[in-house]
């Protein structure tokens, strides 16, 4: 049974009909261990019905589950919250969006990653930043493999927007570019280990020195961006949200 034969049968039994469904998380990232599960990312669109009666519909669906020993996490805004998102500097719709492990999609989907280009803005740095730092604490805490490879995931994701407004969330893609000489090995460690792995040798000095040396560069990127000061697409984005809200059932 291909992955595509397990995943899709979750889709299949959505409630609701789906703009799209990508895999984020590890697999996304480029780095994902035997144990790891699938992440499943997506929005769908609630019927008129269920957006202009008193009883609303369901804004968020989530579901984990597993499924012939595959565990899957599926989480689903409807159209409106995603695109309320994507207008907040959201990095993890973008990455969502724009993931290229695409379990479901439509003509619309392909509209919307075009319309989201006018969503990209310099202040999406601080999702990078924010994040970064979150796993740095993590990483001190328990010195696992999977929140340091997030460290340098989230902040060359950051940089490498900055500069060329271009989404790219898979490490090993990234590192083709800024090809940093330990990444391999780490990337190694956690496709061979278990999610937990923890990493008994990590030099924690090193690591925090490339931490604050890359933040450096989030930073410099982010002063020298050409990218803009705000979103452009909020009337287009309106458009495919009436249009999509529109055609849906009920």
């Amino acid at each position: 049974m291909t992955l595509d034969q397990q995943l899709l049968p979750v889709i299949s039994e959505q409630p609701y009909p789906l703009l799209f469904a990508t895999i984020s998380g590890a697999h996304l990232y480029g780095f994902p261990s035997p144990d790891s599960d699938f992440d499943l990312r997506g929005s769908h669109i609630l019927p008129v019905s269920e957006v202009v009666g008193l009883e609303p519909g369901r804004e968020t669906i989530e579901v984990s589950e597993i499924r012939d020993r595959l565990e899957i996490d599926l989480v689903s805004h409807d159209i409106k919250k995603f695109f309320s998102l994507l207008l907040k500097k959201n990095g993890y719709v973008l990455e969502q969006l724009y993931s290229p492990l695409v379990v479901f999609t439509t003509p619309e989907h392909e509209e919307l990653k075009v319309i989201a280009k006018g969503c990209i803005t310099r202040y999406h740095v601080h999702h990078y930043f924010g994040f970064a730092q979150t796993q740095w604490r993590l990483f001190e805490k328990d010195r696992r493999v999977k929140p340091l490879l997030y460290i340098y995931r989230v902040l060359l994701t950051g940089i490498y927007l900055m500069q060329t407004g271009i989404l790219e969330a898979n490490l090993v893609h990234l590192n083709e570019v800024f090809k940093l000489p330990y990444i391999p090995d780490l990337i190694a460690r956690k496709l061979e280990g278990v999610e937990k792995s923890v990493l008994e040798d990590a030099d924690i000095a090193f690591h925090h020195e490339e931490f604050e040396r890359l933040r450096g560069e989030l930073e410099a990127a982010f002063e020298s961006s050409t990218l803009p000061e705000a979103p452009s697409a909020k009337a287009e984005l309106n458009e495919l949200l009436v249009r999509l809200r529109m055609g849906s059932f009920g």
